[in-house]
């Protein structure tokens, strides 16, 4: 047996899932015992340090992006159509995914499989940042889950605070909206539109 010595980089070579957009692989960054948000160097694939969180502001799910997704242009234009706002952009980045579960996880840079159940549309300065909301594939508490209308409205309440709150700073405020709150078939739909950005801007 060959030993692989090269790691996979998180974004470009770990596989989505067969069976996406149904059940995705989602690459966790962080988890809500972290104090300092980390995100993936696009370059190395390596985890990062971002930024000390300066608040008690926890993020209330494991947090990290679907691989070999993107939100540029055809995210941006499903942003405007479904939002009616004024979007510029996509922001750049892959598409974000917060997995719920029941389970501590002490620690990101893992994967897992997750089904997404729906998302929030969000607009950061103008720019289209939609979050996917997914349950652990098996979670014996959200695992039952198949659609963002079943979840208690505290879980998803908690979700946009966070979003809209997290990126706020003494004497300044975040340009963070929040515009719309979709359930499985359209967080599909965003899946879908975020490969073709991939798959445009990459192959």
């Amino acid at each position: 047996m060959i030993a692989n010595v090269h790691k996979a980089h998180p974004w470009h070579g770990i596989p989505m899932g067969e069976n996406a957009p149904e059940l995705v692989t989602a690459f966790i960054e962080i988890v809500p015992t972290d104090t300092v948000k980390y995100e993936i160097d696009k370059v190395t694939g390596y985890l990062k340090i971002d930024r000390p969180q300066k608040y008690s502001n926890i993020v209330p799910a494991l947090y990290g992006f679907i691989p070999k997704t993107y939100c540029a242009e055809k995210i941006a234009q499903l942003a405007r159509e479904r939002s009616g706002r004024e979007v510029t952009e996509g922001d750049g980045d892959p598409l974000d995914i917060l997995v719920l579960c029941e389970k501590f996880i002490s620690h990101g840079d893992i994967m897992c499989e997750a089904k997404p159940i729906g998302g929030i549309r969000l607009l950061d300065g103008g720019e289209a940042d939609d979050k996917i909301i997914a349950v652990l594939k098996g979670d014996g508490i959200y695992g039952q889950y198949s659609d963002l209308s079943e979840l208690p409205d505290g879980i998803v309440e908690r979700l946009k605070h966070y979003f809209l709150t997290y990126k706020n700073l003494p004497g300044e405020k975040a340009h963070i909206e929040i515009t719309n709150v979709y359930g499985r078939e359209e967080a599909h739909e965003v899946i879908r539109t975020s490969v073709e950005d991939y798959k445009h801007s990459f192959y």
